[in-house]
Order: structure tokens, then sequence, then C-alpha cells
């Protein structure tokens, strides 16, 4: 008997104003590719599919994904949490989030997360030398949970602490980092030698 496979969808969270940086960052460029494509580039090759996104304060077009419109999205990222998870099709049992502002995660480090996915139930964060961060994996049992716990800038946070029981933590920090872009020097400082 072949046991069945998860499907884990890719969910990036991109509809920010950016207001520290100087605007969106999902259409700020890195080596000359936009954040958001970067994003979805990592999700796919790393073994999620299909990617989404949840835009907001800009509108974007982005090929091989979803764009979810999340006309909310200045209440916070919650609103772009709930958003990307009820655009997400019956035969997805799992979503891998992802931040939009994070250039540093990887594709190796999203197959570790994709492959610690276990169903409707799966409940998984990256860590960085200890400190839990993103990728997130949340099993379809969890969303409804997590749609009452997303307000604001409040994303799955309570909904991993309220089960730490079930919660797999992976390491991530020797093949990715959790830096974020917060500001326009720090996209900067990646693209200087």
């Amino acid at each position: 008997m072949v046991a069945e496979v998860s499907r884990v969808a890719g969910l990036v969270l991109a509809a920010g104003a950016g207001v520290r940086f100087g605007g969106p960052k999902a259409v700020a460029e890195l080596a000359g590719e936009r954040l958001v494509d970067r994003a979805v580039r990592v999700l796919v090759q790393g073994g999620t599919f299909p990617a989404y996104v949840v835009s907001g304060a800009v509108e974007l077009d982005v090929p091989g994904a979803v764009v979810v419109p999340n006309s909310a999205w200045a209440e916070g990222m919650g609103s772009s949490l709930r958003a990307g998870l009820a655009a997400m099709p019956e035969d997805v049992d799992a979503a891998l989030v992802v931040l939009v502002d994070q250039p540093g995660l990887t594709a190796d480090a999203v197959a570790r997360l994709v492959g610690v996915a276990d169903g409707p139930g799966s409940l998984a964060v990256a860590t960085y030398e200890g400190r839990q961060g993103h990728p997130v994996v949340l099993g379809r049992a969890w969303w409804p949970e997590v749609a009452e716990l997303a307000v604001g800038d409040a994303g799955a946070r309570g909904v991993l602490r309220r089960h730490e029981d079930r919660l797999v933590r992976v390491a991530c920090g020797d093949v990715a980092t959790d830096s974020d872009v917060d500001r326009a020097e720090d996209l900067r400082r990646l693209t200087e030698p």
C-alpha cells in the first residue's frame, strides 16, 4: 500500500505598504528579481504547489502563482493570512506560509518543512538558532482557529503557542536565514559586495 502524500500549498504574505521601507516590499528587487517572485520561486523549488500570493497595497501580477487580493490589507498581517487560507482549494492539506520580506529563505528550508507536513493536522515552524521564524506549516485542521486569532498584525503565533505540544520545530539555520528586509538599507546591504 502506498502512503498518501500531503498536498502542501505555498502562501506568500505580500500585502503590506512597506512604510518603513519606503514602499511595498513585494515589488522591491534583489539581484534583478522582485522579492515576491523570489519568494514564489523558492516555494515552488522547495516542493509546494500551488503557490498563492496575498496582495494589497499594490496590485500584483506574479507568474506561477495565484494572486489573492486582500482589500482589508491595512488591518495587518492577520487579514492577509485569513484571505490566503480562505482562497485555498479543498484538496490542499496544509499551507506553508512565508513573508515576502525574507530573501534569505531557501528552497532547502522550504523542503524541510514540506517534509514534515503529514496532512491536515500538520503544525510546524522553522527555527534559527533556537528562535521560531518562517516558514510555518499550518494544516487545514488549524485554519478555523488561525482565522479566529489572526487579527491585526498577529498571524498564527497564537495557534503555535496554544498547541506547542503538537508543534514540530524544524532547524533551518544551516540552510537559510530569517533576517527580514525592514528598511531600504537592509536590501542594499544584501546587494553590496
